[in-house]
């Protein structure tokens, strides 16, 4: 149902949300920019998206509900599909006499209504609520699912339990048997389940670790490891069989470490799964990493890029020429940022083409390449006929050895933005590893724009508890980090106000909820951006160390990981003892 302007401007006003002048500022931008004057309040951050939903939920005379904290019967909820419910923002959370009270974001969505009613055959009662409320409601679909898994999975072990015995009493190592065992019915529905489970919990990896007398399933989600399910000792041989099929792996092969890949389809998401199997005392161990395709829509404010640091990085990628380096530890997200870069740099005149291993997202209008080591295509090989390629934009998934460094730097030398990874621990290390690699320091100087260093930190469910550092913890965090510095940083960016102290800045810790067991729910960067000054090429060229070019890049206004991290959890999007864990790992 539409609302006339008229109305919604009088509602507005009455709530006292917006002040009459503010308004009245934003329909005048209305006149110039095309956009309706709900949106215009909105970018100008006069009114949230869910306050404006509650006054037009008032005017309409239509419910408005709120199922933050609220336990959904999984009876109801999963009387709309998971998929469904996340695509449409529709979620079912009560059922009464022949109708179902239905909670959304759009109750214009009649599409929506139509379908649900016909697949439930109840009278739809449509409510309005908030996006909080419908992302705690997904959630519990996963937590429900979880435990649905479980089931599924404990129940087709058990029918394993003999086939497996019997498997490998008549000496099951063969390639026939084992085959025969991949495709039996349970161990199909076992890995599919598992498979399902970890896309849906949004885990990085699965570890499939073969134990004296039990098999171990292991989860990696936001960068730590749980405990997801233990199975009994007799499906591990089954489950690693299974895999190596979907791998396209030697079955009879148990003896050499073997690496595969393979791909799924699930709710319209394809995922690719990288395989790597290894032999271990009690059987092999298989580890997945998963890595989602066609992911798009991060920036580099999304990621966790902000004030200078992220002004450093968008005058690089205006140059036309030189090098973007990323460094951090393995599942730093360095790869994420360069693909984030790439979005912005992917634009009809220009080439763009990368050389991965492995391809972890693909993108359109990107040439991507992937590299094959075993049949003598390296990142060295692959980027000299790259250049031949005639591309403007180069990315190099890792800078590994000395020959594709040199090469990099020569790309970057003859006109090309060349994009990489290295694995150090801070920008600043990312010098002396290169002239460890025989690169010269004038070539360096010459080439480099920005190296950015980076971690990933859990970010903070919206249930969080607030708390005050005491002046004996800010000592002591002053140890670690230069509190005077990053509170400058908070005044700044005007996170705080100008007479703020640490005494009056709150941080939070985890609250653990039924919604987020653990008080943590996704993960952020933290980040330091170094850029090549004319101070820090002098260092360079004078062989100086990377304490010496971070202390010299601090005093130019950089930002480091640490204080990035106390940055951000003084905005209360992590924790001091999150940010203090990454750091220091």
């Amino acid at each position: 149902m539409r609302i006339e302007e008229k109305k919604l401007k009088e509602f507005i006003l009455d709530s006292g949300l917006v002040s009459r002048v503010d308004y009245e500022n934003a329909e005048e931008e209305t006149k110039k920019s095309g956009l309706n004057i709900e949106k215009a309040l909105i970018s100008k951050n006069l009114i949230t998206d869910d306050d404006l939903r509650r006054i037009k939920a008032y005017i309409l005379g239509i419910p408005f509900v709120d199922l933050n904290g609220q336990k959904i019967d999984f009876e109801i909820l999963s009387m709309i599909p998971e998929p469904v419910a996340r695509k449409n923002n529709i979620i079912a959370f009560n059922k009464k006499d022949g109708s179902l009270e239905v909670a959304m974001l759009n109750t214009d969505d009649l599409a929506a209504i139509e379908f649900i009613k016909k697949k439930v055959g109840l009278k739809i009662l449509p409510r309005l609520t908030n996006n909080d409320s419908i992302k705690n409601a997904i959630l519990q679909y996963q937590k429900s699912l979880k435990a649905e898994f479980g089931d599924i999975i404990q129940k087709e072990a058990l029918s394993l339990k003999t086939l497996t015995e019997d498997s490998e009493g008549a000496g099951g190592g063969q390639e026939a048997d084992l085959k025969k065992l991949a495709e039996d019915v349970p161990v199909v529905r076992i890995v599919d389940t598992l498979l399902k489970h970890a896309i849906i919990q949004n885990a990085s990896d699965i570890h499939i670790e073969r134990l004296e007398n039990q098999v171990l399933i292991r989860y990696r989600i936001d960068g730590i490891l749980h405990d997801a399910m233990v199975l009994p000792k007799n499906v591990g041989e089954s489950i690693t069989a299974r895999i190596k099929v979907l791998s396209s792996l030697k079955l009879d092969e148990k003896r050499l470490p073997q690496d595969g890949r393979f791909k799924v389809e699930m709710n319209k998401e394809k995922v690719s799964f990288r395989v790597s199997i290894i032999p271990t005392h009690f059987g092999e161990k298989t580890v997945m990493r998963l890595l989602r395709e066609d992911v798009s829509g991060f920036t580099l404010e999304g990621i966790g890029f902000h004030g200078e640091g992220l002004e450093k990085i968008h005058c690089a990628t205006k140059q036309a020429n030189g090098m973007i380096l990323t460094t951090g530890p393995t599942g730093s997200g360095k790869t994420t940022t360069l693909y984030t870069i790439l979005d912005i740099l992917n634009t009809p005149d220009v080439n763009i083409s990368t050389i991965e291993d492995p391809i972890e997202y693909q993108m359109s209008r990107i040439n991507q390449t992937q590299v094959k080591p075993e049949i003598g295509f390296s990142f060295s090989s692959g980027l000299r006929s790259l250049v031949r390629q005639d591309p403007d934009i180069i990315m190099v998934g890792e800078i590994r050895d000395g020959e594709t460094a040199s090469l990099a730097i020569n790309a970057a030398l003859t006109g090309h933005l060349v994009l990489s990874t290295l694995h150090t621990n801070s920008a600043a290390g990312a010098i002396p590893r290169l002239i460890d690699m025989k690169i010269e320091p004038f070539l360096l100087v010459s080439t480099i724009n920005v190296v950015i260093g980076q971690r990933l930190v859990r970010k903070l469910c919206s249930a969080k508890e607030k708390y005050f550092l005491s002046r004996a913890e800010l000592e002591s965090l002053g140890k670690t980090v230069d509190m005077d510095r990053v509170l400058g940083f908070l005044k700044e960016e005007k996170v705080v106000g100008a007479e703020a102290s640490w005494e009056t800045i709150p941080f939070y810790k985890p609250k653990p909820s039924a919604e987020c067991a653990d008080g943590y729910g996704g993960r952020v960067g933290i980040h330091e951006t170094l850029k090549m000054s004319a101070a820090v090429r002098e260092l360079i060229m004078n062989g100086k160390t990377s304490e010496d070019i971070e202390k010299q890049a601090k005093k130019e206004g950089m930002m480091t990981m640490v204080e990035d991290g106390i940055f951000k959890a003084a905005q209360g999007i992590t924790t001091i003892e999150e940010v203090l864990r990454v750091v220091t790992e």
